[in-house]
């Protein structure tokens, strides 16, 4: 039995710190309002390409912070449920989801947040760091060959739900639900990247 009331408390402990955006904080400490400037999406790229090297720094280690406590937190509740052989911390996912939205659609800054795939994949490598980690790759491959983050993003996060129904890696179907999630999100909030890649006019990134 599925205690209903510990996942709810986890997602609500993952919202709340997800919610604290890293890239608006960071930007208000450069004394720039980081969601009108560049892209206007409060996440990592944008940072870089308006702020800097040494503020992207900050905004990287924060979402990941934030999403691996989160996490964190969400197994120390430890609600689990089972499906098939595959045995999940729900609660973990929900702190998880909880994190990421957060971070999206954060409540103190007007539920205008970031698009979400730094703390994501945080959060998919506390859950299954393999899995994580072959996305990580084809990201960084997408990207060093195309130049465009936002295509590198998308695709790695359609790969980490493709790679959850590979028996291999036991996953459950709670799992394969929050991948398809994740990656749901996540394209969602690249919707306009999309529409740029598909107009030939998104922005590269320079190395």
């Amino acid at each position: 039995m599925i205690d209903i009331l510990k996942v709810i408390a986890a997602f609500a402990t993952g919202y709340l710190l997800g919610s604290l955006n890293t890239a608006v904080i960071v930007g208000k400490l450069y004394g720039k309002d980081i969601g009108s400037l560049g892209s206007k999406s409060a996440g990592l790229t944008n940072t870089l390409r308006v702020l800097g090297k040494s503020a992207a720094a900050l905004v990287l280690a924060g979402d990941i912070l934030k999403g691996v406590l989160a996490c964190l937190i969400g197994l120390q509740i430890g609600v689990y449920a089972q499906s098939g052989e595959a045995r999940d911390c729900i609660s973990l996912l929900a702190a998880g989801a909880g994190a990421v939205i957060g971070h999206n659609w954060p409540v103190y800054f007007g539920f205008k947040g970031g698009k979400g795939a730094l703390t994501a994949a945080a959060v998919m490598f506390m859950f299954n760091w393999v899995m994580a980690l072959i996305s990580l790759g084809a990201f960084v491959l997408i990207v060093a060959l195309t130049r465009y983050v936002s295509l590198g993003t998308i695709s790695a996060s359609i790969f980490f739900v493709a790679l959850s129904f590979i028996p291999a890696f036991g996953s459950s179907f709670y799992f394969q639900i929050f991948a398809a999630l994740m990656a749901l999100m996540i394209i969602f909030k690249h919707r306009e990247n999309i529409r740029r890649l598909l107009a030939g006019t998104e922005n590269k990134l320079s190395f």
